[in-house]
């Protein structure tokens, strides 16, 4: 039996660099890092459901300071894979 598509919800946790070393840098310019980090209980959570577009809407507390524009990151990631859907991001850490 095929189930039909749903919403798939993901929670995506704050990561907390313990450390962070610059240990070089690339020929593209980019640096090598070192780091150690760990996960924390909280997060911001996305949630995409099958679509014939790509949309986006944004809430939370922390939601009033982003905006879907296609420099938002949730919507590049979604356009590099080639997803049609109507995606959801409760915003509950703050931005940077």
């Amino acid at each position: 039996m095929t189930r039909a598509p749903g919403p798939v919800t993901r929670f995506a946790p704050a990561k907390i660099n313990l450390c962070l070393h610059v240990t070089g840098r690339k020929a593209d310019g980019y640096h090598l890092l070192d780091s150690l980090v760990v996960f924390a209980g909280v997060g911001d959570t996305v949630t995409a459901t099958p679509a014939a577009g790509l949309s986006l809407a944004i809430a939370g507390p922390e939601g009033g300071t982003l905006t879907n524009d296609p420099e938002n990151l949730v919507l590049k990631a979604a356009r590099a894979i080639g997803v049609d859907a109507r995606l959801g991001l409760w915003k509950a850490l703050p931005v940077a």
